[in-house]
């Protein structure tokens, strides 16, 4: 790019990706996959639209629905194609509001040299940029966008201190120095060198303590039905956990397929992971033709080099590996999409540090004078000293309470436990933002213009948990399998129903999914019903403790880890040991991490 202007440069780039887009409408080109135009697809089995009228040019691939009813004749009559370029024209970025599902879309005004980038409202499919080449360069992947500079990007250091403590590098960073991921309901609009964001849509929670429970049940189980039919097509099947979501997924699902429905499951040999009984209760329940498949040590042994490699940035969720086990069965047996029940918990609450943190939250409502004058200075002054159980809990309760959310959600997290010094290597620690991670989430909590806390800890959720994590873990591994993935439980409606619900009712008698359980008390077997959330976790820890092969595994490249500079060597060392001797699954989680860390580095 020698001596060119930065604005000379930016009309190139913009010319290169125009050509190549402009050339694939003439050839009806099936993705946006091309080296020079950034804009490689990251879904296999997902169709990617493009239309050109005059001087706009559209591409958008994924799955959504119109909103708007005169936007939804359009597409029926003329394609979905016609409608977005008619609809961005007259609409421009407001056209964001009247789509739903999982899309990302690009709008590229050659006249106005104006791009207009968006991604759904749970970010399924992704969508980054940069403008580090001296011009806006984006595409669905990272590695496509890479591809058009002139020189490699530099890694993020901030980024690593990120995977280590959300175990995924959250929206809107990314691995690579200057290249960002759109977050969910994100757009970017480029125009004169100039980068403006936004989100064009939030959800509105407006719950109302005269709502009626009856009422809302009647309304979710119509909803969920309404989901399953808007994600199903033929040759669907869906995962099963033998949870609340996967069994309600499963069961609308037997009600749409013509023959029993297909679902995938798999089991561990482990005691207290196993959760293959509450599958086949389901199975049977809704007459169901099951798969399963036992996952073990030595398939986690095999999985681990491609689980690293096949994300674009080191991923540290380990429930990669029975996802892509699930995904391999439906794969064999012919099915080319899956309908995933992921979204559940997040949206009708139903993880335990929901319930814990509403707890926490009942200190606030105490009178200030009686916190003040009787039970701090009981628990931290005149009893200090004292080892009595029922004091040291409450001073346990009270230093916790006193945390403001969403800070006191992380309180168990890692990189709280230990000085950061003691566990990054001076050099690779030196000008980072620690407070970066907390920064990141305060910011989301407190984004909904209405909301409890309980309301905002979902929200939160949406994003970390969900976008950031859980759908991207399911996305990549179905990926990988040539399988495509739906979420029933992120559509619009369900997703509106579920801003209503007032906390009273979503966590009745302080019991985690009690709306949710009452509502479907008729529809899910009474063993689903009845059983903790558990989900498909990896016995990692405690099979890392029995296993050669993963042993030396971790071995040899936690002592690769070691030489890099970014870890302290005896962060690492503390760490396998703890392993062996106190808690397995606890500290496995953190080993996983470090593994899957080098493992990652070692193949990008």
């Amino acid at each position: 790019m020698g001596g060119r202007t930065t604005r000379d440069t930016a009309a190139i780039l913009l010319d290169r990706m125009l050509a190549a887009l402009q050339g694939q409408v003439a050839h009806h080109s099936q993705t946006l996959h091309h080296p020079d135009a950034a804009m490689g697809t990251a879904w296999l089995h997902t169709p990617a639209v493009l239309a050109q009228e005059a001087d706009i040019l559209i591409g958008a691939q994924g799955y959504w629905r119109w909103l708007d009813p005169e936007l939804a004749t359009l597409a029926e009559t003329q394609g979905n194609a016609n409608a977005l370029a008619q609809g961005y024209r007259e609409r421009g970025r407001t056209l964001l509001s009247v789509l739903d599902g999982a899309f990302a879309l690009c709008a590229i005004s050659a006249g106005e040299r104006e791009v207009l980038l968006a991604v759904g409202r749970f970010g399924v499919c992704p969508l980054a940029y940069t403008a580090a080449f001296g011009g806006l360069v984006f595409g669905s992947t990272l590695n496509s966008i890479r591809a058009v500079g002139d020189r490699e990007p530099a890694l993020s250091r901030q980024a690593i201190l990120h995977y280590l403590y959300f175990s995924t590098v959250p929206s809107p960073g990314s691995i690579y120095e200057d290249f960002f991921k759109l977050e969910p309901a994100q757009y970017v609009h480029y125009k004169n060198g100039r980068i403006d964001k936004g989100y064009y849509w939030q959800p509105c929670f407006n719950s109302t303590e005269s709502a009626s429970k009856d009422a809302l049940k009647l309304e979710l189980l119509s909803a969920l039905e309404t989901a399953t039919r808007r994600a199903h097509s033929r040759n669907a099947g869906a995962f099963l956990s033998g949870g609340l979501d996967s069994s309600t997924v499963c069961g609308m699902l037997s009600r749409l397929s013509e023959s029993p429905a297909r679902s995938f499951s798999i089991g561990f040999h482990e005691r207290g992971y196993d959760e293959m009984d509450y599958a086949r209760a389901a199975a049977r329940h809704f007459g169901l033709e099951a798969h399963e498949y036992y996952v073990t040590p030595e398939d986690v042994a095999a999985t681990i080099p491609m689980i690293a490699k096949a994300y674009e940035e080191p991923f540290g969720n380990s429930s990669a590996i029975p996802v892509y086990y699930c995904a391999r069965q439906a794969s064999q047996k012919g099915n080319t999409l899956l309908l995933a029940g992921d979204g559940g918990d997040e949206l009708f609450a139903g993880n335990e540090r929901y319930l814990k943190q509403t707890i926490f939250e009942l200190y606030g409502c105490v009178p200030r004078t009686v916190r003040n004058a009787l039970l701090e200075p009981l628990a931290f002054s005149l009893l200090q000293t004292s080892n009595l159980k029922p004091l040291q809990k409450l001073r346990s309760y009270i230093s916790q309470a006193k945390i403001p959310l969403p800070d006191r959600m992380e309180t168990y997290n890692f990189l709280h436990r230990t000085d950061l010094a003691d566990i990054f290597c001076p050099e690779f620690l030196r000008g980072l933002d620690t407070e970066g991670p907390l920064r990141l989430q305060r910011e989301v909590y407190a984004r909904p213009a209405t909301g409890d806390s309980l309301s905002r800890m979902l929200y939160l959720d949406w994003k970390f948990t969900l976008a950031d994590n859980d759908l991207r873990k399911v996305n990549r591994m179905c990926e990988a399998c040539g399988v495509e993935v739906r979420y029933p439980m992120l559509d619009a409606d369900l997703v509106t129903l579920s801003t209503r619900i007032p906390a009273r009712i979503m966590l009745k008698g302080f019991k985690l999914r009690a709306f949710y359980r009452d509502a479907l008390r008729e529809f899910l077997p009474r063993e689903v019903l009845s059983k903790a959330k558990h989900g498909f976790g990896l016995p990692f820890g405690h099979w890392l403790k029995t296993s050669p092969r993963l042993r030396e595994m971790v071995h040899d490249s936690l002592g690769s880890l070691k030489n890099r500079g970014y870890i302290q060597p005896t962060y690492i060392e503390r760490m396998v040991q703890e392993h062996s001797t106190e808690h397995a699954s606890y500290y496995g989680t953190m080993l996983w991490m470090l593994l899957i860390l080098e493992l990652w580095l070692q193949a990008h």
